[in-house]
Parts: C-alpha cells; sequence; structure tokens
C-alpha cells in the first residue's frame, strides 16, 4: 500500500491496481486535495506497464463516494463563488477525464452511496459493479445546482437522454437493481461479493492484449461522440495498429495451436 497519500490507498495486487478513497468519516465526499491525489495516482498507474486494469472503490462499507464536500462551498465569500466553483469544476472534469482517456480498463466497484461526484467519478470509468445495497443518483439539483463534473453528459450517453433527464432533473437515488435495468451499471452482487466480483473482472481484463484493449476504449469512448462515418474511420486505423503488433501475432498462433495466449503489450 502507498504511504505518499492522505486521502485515498493506492495498492496493487499483480496486473491489478486499487485506488480506495479513503475518508469514510465522511462518507468518502471529494475535496480538491483527494481529487489531486486521484490524479496523481492516475499519472502513476499510467506510466507502470506492469498494471493492466484498475478498480476504484471506497473505504468503509456506507459509501462509494457521497459526491463533492459541500462545507466548502458555505467558506466561499458570494461574489467570488460562480467564477471560483466555475473552476471547480473545470478541474474536477480534467481529474475524471483522465479516468476516461487511461489506456486501460477502470472499474467502479459501488458498495452503498454514489452520488454527485462520486457517481460522476463511476460514469467514467469502463465498468461499474454495484452491491445490492448501493444507491446512485446525481441529487445536485436538490441543492439547487446541476452536475459539474461530467454528469449531464455521461450519464446520457450511458442510459440515454430521457432517463438522464428523470435523473438529473429529479435528483432521486435509485437501487442498484434499478440501476442495472437501465443500464447505469454492468453487474449487481452481494456486498461481501464486491471486491471479488471486482478482481474477477479485472484479473479477466489484465490477461487481455494491452494495445487491443486500450483502442477498443478509445474507440468506444470518442468514436460513439463522432459520426458515424468518423468512428468507423477510427476504428479501422485502431485496426490496423493493432494488427501489427506482436499481441496480434501471439493470438492468431495461440488460437490455432489450440492454447491460451500470453500478452506482452507490443
Amino acid at each position: 500500500m502507498s504511504t505518499e497519500f492522505e486521502n485515498i490507498e493506492l495498492r496493487k495486487e499483480d496486473k491489478i491496481a486499487w485506488i480506495v478513497l479513503n475518508r469514510p468519516h465522511r462518507l468518502n465526499a471529494l475535496t480538491l486535495e483527494l481529487m489531486e491525489e486521484l490524479s496523481k495516482a492516475l499519472d502513476q498507474l499510467e506510466k507502470d506497464n506492469e498494471v493492466r486494469a484498475i478498480v476504484i472503490t471506497g473505504a468503509g462499507e456506507r459509501a462509494f463516494s457521497v459526491g463533492a464536500d459541500v462545507t466548502a462551498f458555505t467558506m466561499m465569500e458570494e461574489g467570488s463563488r460562480a467564477l471560483l466553483m466555475a473552476r471547480v469544476s473545470e478541474a474536477g472534469q480534467k481529474v475524471i477525464e483522465k479516468i476516461e482517456r487511461i489506456p486501460k480498463p477502470v472499474i467502479a466497484a459501488i458498495r452503498g452511496y454514489c452520488l454527485g461526484g462520486g457517481m460522476e467519478i463511476a460514469l467514467a470509468c469502463d465498468f461499474r459493479i454495484a452491491s445490492e445495497d448501493a444507491e446512485l443518483g446525481q441529487p445536485e439539483i436538490n441543492l439547487g445546482i446541476i452536475p459539474g463534473w461530467g454528469g449531464t453528459q455521461r450519464m446520457v450517453r450511458i442510459v440515454g437522454l430521457g432517463r438522464a433527464k428523470e435523473l438529473l432533473m429529479l435528483g432521486d437515488r435509485i437501487k442498484a437493481e434499478e440501476a442495472y435495468r437501465i443500464g447505469l451499471v454492468n453487474r449487481v452482487v452481494p456486498p461481501d461479493k464486491l471486491e471479488e466480483e471486482a478482481k474477477a473482472l479485472a484479473e479477466k481484463l489484465a490477461k487481455k492484449a494491452p494495445i487491443a484493449v486500450m483502442y477498443i476504449k478509445y474507440a468506444t469512448n470518442f468514436g460513439s461522440q463522432a459520426p458515424l462515418l468518423t468512428g468507423l474511420t477510427l476504428e479501422s486505423l485502431a485496426f490496423g495498429i493493432t494488427l501489427s503488433t506482436e499481441d496480434a501475432i501471439e493470438g492468431i498462433s495461440a488460437f490455432l495451436s489450440k492454447r491460451e495466449p500470453e500478452f506482452k503489450g507490443r
């Protein structure tokens, strides 16, 4: 476990890295300090060639994260609040965007409350596994504000315009099973199986060809935001790149030899 962070924990197990939002006394509420540490951890993991999959979760049993620590809002002078919060929004967006852009699959393992900025972190992950006791939502409307870290954009892309407006404008929390039904989470598991399920998925992803995983992530994340022909062009270019790798030779050779491939990320 890394000792250089105060608000998160970073640990590695073989080819899997775990980032734990570590403010359980505040239900893992997000501060600027925590977000800076999250950004630093993602930068480290992007450069770590041994890590092939990442899991983000929250400390304790009560919350993944309840979102931004709103006590910070009340400490601002009214005249400077709008400009400062716009900058906070931009800074948070940049950190969460790193989850979307890091060339490795990221899994959100969600227990308990996953609200506001916590939900926005989870939305940027490639996979979301929720425990049966999870409650998810974007309740910012109830504070008279809107999501500021990508929630209005990524929620639409994941659950569709109608469902997104319902979640964003009503600000209601939904249970894990409802989140699964509308496609907000990939799986729902018993609370005592959450870490096990997240680890199993991460291990499965870690065995895949890293370069191919990276380009699938990029092609789906960014191609889906472009016109179809643009997305198809991105796919063709990525296909050509992956076909020229040593991993592609290994994968085809293993298939023909009826053995498991050993991908090296080259």
